[in-house]
């Protein structure tokens, strides 16, 4: 990674084993992309709902090449069990991201009807 990762607390105690886990998520997504030049996370514990308890959320912004990518997850008692859900849908955009990157997208060929359109089908009369 170009830059190092950017690890925000709001509300929430800082933790040296719960930042020790964000950065070996962070480290799992370099796996998936390796050109990832900066990654933001953020875990708040937006506000206290009464019948609810603590829940968490989690934002992880990653940076590539020509794109960022965020992922936004809400509200989820155990902040393990948020982060998990949060990078684990980084992990899927940047497959994503890469495929399309590599040109891997399924092209399918036109239908007859976008081919008539076009004026490919070869019906035309000389």
């Amino acid at each position: 990674m170009q830059r190092a990762v950017q690890i925000t607390f709001r509300d929430v105690a800082h933790s040296d084993a719960l930042e020790g886990h964000i950065r070996d998520k962070v480290a799992k997504l370099e796996e998936f992309h390796p050109h990832i030049t900066g990654c933001n996370v953020t875990v708040e514990m937006p506000a206290k709902h009464k019948h609810q308890g603590k829940l968490f959320n989690v934002r992880v912004d990653v940076r590539v090449p020509g794109s960022e990518l965020v992922v936004n997850r809400d509200l989820h008692e155990d902040v393990y069990v948020a982060l998990r859900d949060a990078f684990d849908a980084a992990k899927r955009q940047l497959e994503e991201y890469a495929h399309k990157q590599r040109g891997d997208v399924k092209r399918h060929e036109p239908t007859w009807r976008q081919k008539e359109r076009a004026g490919l089908n070869g019906t035309e009369e000389s």
